[in-house]
């Protein structure tokens, strides 16, 4: 039972909030029963597992060490309101994306944590086959983000790469680029939908890079009917995975 704060142990946990430190040791933090389940049933490795005093191990943890702290270690390791009490050090495991996949979804720049983990749990859930992030974007492994993908990082295979390379690379696997912008776009409604096809979404403010929605083979829009002048990034990009799912 650790019940100090200034054990090594917390110490390094709580490094690991700083991404320099997740690269450096190649580990992220987790934390609430349904990340660890997910994390452990999609055969990621748990490093460690950190449950608070109190707390009943769940059946399938039981094959794992596990770490018991007090009350007041387990929040001051926690990113949350109300914890759970229950938190893994989990490894990175490198993702391998086939470039001929049918359905990905590449995101420029994309800052808001919370836009980015539920771009994330929205492509799962539309049955895509993988993600791409490109720089400027928001760290995969940020609390905020693991949060908002409820999972969903586990499921899909995720890369961080130079967007224009990889959109080359597509486009020679006849994989379709559709850049959702609003100059001189087409209605998503009227394109339809290939077999292969890359949505690539922009910045909260700025958008796309110009150079690459010049690269894309498409622009599109969703129309706006009210009078705000945009959609949210992750709801407008919801909107525009599941029109391609449905296709």
């Amino acid at each position: 039972m650790i019940t100090s704060v200034q054990n090594n142990k917390v110490k390094e946990w709580n490094k690991l909030k700083k991404r320099k430190e997740r690269e450096k040791r190649n580990v992220f933090f987790i934390e609430g029963m349904h990340l660890v389940q997910e994390a452990l049933h999609s055969k990621w490795n748990l490093q460690e597992v950190i449950i608070q005093d109190g707390i009943e191990l769940p059946e399938w943890l039981q094959q794992h060490t596990v770490t018991y702290v007090s009350d007041h270690v387990f929040k001051t390791i926690s990113d949350t309101k109300a914890p759970q009490g229950i938190a893994a050090v989990v490894e990175m495991k490198p993702a391998i994306l086939d470039k001929s996949l049918h359905k990905l979804v590449l995101l420029d720049a994309v800052q808001d944590p919370g836009n980015l983990g539920t771009i994330i749990r929205t492509a799962d859930a539309a049955g895509f086959d993988g993600v791409i992030l490109g720089e400027g974007t928001v760290d995969l492994y940020n609390e905020k983000v693991i949060r908002a993908t409820q999972g969903s990082l586990f499921h899909l295979p995720i890369i961080q790469s130079n967007l224009l390379k990889e959109i080359n690379e597509l486009q020679k696997n006849d994989v379709q680029v559709w850049a959702a912008t609003l100059e001189g776009a087409e209605s998503y409604q009227q394109l339809p939908v290939p077999e292969k096809v890359a949505l690539v979404v922009g910045n909260e403010g700025a958008g796309i890079d110009a150079t690459i929605v010049q690269q894309a083979d498409k622009k599109v829009h969703i129309p706006i009917f009210g009078q705000a002048e945009s959609l949210n990034v992750s709801v407008a990009t919801g909107i525009l995975l599941y029109y391609i799912a449905m296709k």
